[in-house]
């Protein structure tokens, strides 16, 4: 497993949000919506100065304006964690001009999803930063039951192991047990990064996590199949994929199960799907990527992820 991970300081009442936009423009009244949440939670929140800016085409500013609202965010002592506000696409377009020297002396908590996975590999990659796949503040928190407040405060408040279950989503797919250091985020940005200078590392004795919006089974298939090919799934011990409630409608749900047992047929570990992170309609879970975790499914009744340490320090 990676050592020397670096874990960003807890979010402590009263803490200071960045509200950025790396992608896609948000819809100001979302944003706005999702900022009194957060309010109503006691934290403080800095907008972004291009965190509502509309263009170039669906972009929330050049890709010096969004990068210039990264650095600041990492560089102001006054901020203590990032949100995103959206995804949408982008963020892959700011990974040349990142100052990893910058960000690495600045550790804080990053939240975000869907898009930003491109980010979160990136921050893995050149900082070793353990970072959050969770809810935004204009697709969640702009909603009463956008945000699963469990896992926020487990993993952002708190440093302490915990779990999630069937009350998360969890079903087994494929029985089993496995440890491992947790990675990666929305499938079709992961493999669109192999074969790049900003590919997605991951160590021997990983627990993949994968998921996506609007996905077909057909192309889950064919996206796992790219991923067995380059030899990623060779470090993989177990498997957690995402809510698929976003990809197909539950009478298909079956039959995305059985794309994705046959694209993975010969792997031999734990699979376990349905966890509500990431591209969700209720209850977004927090989860932390680079962190230890062990994935037991040998009960289908009772499957189990289990965080094995805090992903802050207090």
């Amino acid at each position: 497993m990676m050592t020397g991970a670096v874990k960003p300081r807890a979010l402590r009442g009263g803490a200071t949000l960045a509200v950025l936009s790396p992608a896609s423009t948000p819809k100001p009244d979302l944003v706005h919506r999702g900022v009194a949440h957060l309010h109503s939670l006691g934290y403080k929140t800095f907008l972004g100065t291009h965190a509502l800016d509309s263009g170039p085409l669906y972009y929330a500013g050049t890709i010096e304006e969004r990068v210039k609202d990264l650095h600041d965010a990492f560089a102001d002592p006054a901020i203590d964690g990032i949100m995103c506000v959206r995804g949408g696409w982008g963020s892959a377009e700011l990974l040349p001009y990142l100052d990893a020297r910058l960000i690495r002396a600045n550790p804080k908590v990053f939240v975000g999803y869907s898009d930003h996975t491109s980010l979160h590999c990136w921050l893995h990659n050149q900082a070793s930063l353990v970072t959050f796949y969770g809810p935004m503040v204009a697709a969640d928190f702009s909603r009463d039951d956008g945000p699963d407040m469990a896992s926020w405060g487990a993993a952002l408040q708190r440093s302490e192991p915990w779990s999630v279950g069937v009350a998360e989503g969890l079903r087994v797919l494929q029985p089993g047990a496995a440890h491992g250091l947790v990675n990666g985020g929305c499938i079709s940005i992961f493999v669109e990064g192999l074969g790049t200078p900003y590919a997605p590392r991951i160590e021997n004795n990983t627990i993949l996590f994968l998921e996506d919006i609007g996905t077909k089974p057909y192309q889950w298939d064919r996206m796992l199949l790219h991923l067995r090919y380059s030899g990623l799934l060779e470090k993989v011990t177990g498997i957690v994929f995402g809510n698929m409630r976003q990809c197909v409608p539950p009478e298909e749900e079956e039959f995305l199960d059985r794309a994705i047992l046959h694209a993975l047929r010969d792997f031999k570990g734990p699979i376990a799907i349905g966890l509500r992170s990431g591209h969700v309609d209720r209850a977004n879970v927090t989860l932390p990527l680079g962190i230890a975790a062990s994935l037991d499914l040998s009960d289908a009744g009772n499957p189990q992820m289990h965080l094995l340490e805090g992903a802050v320090t207090v």
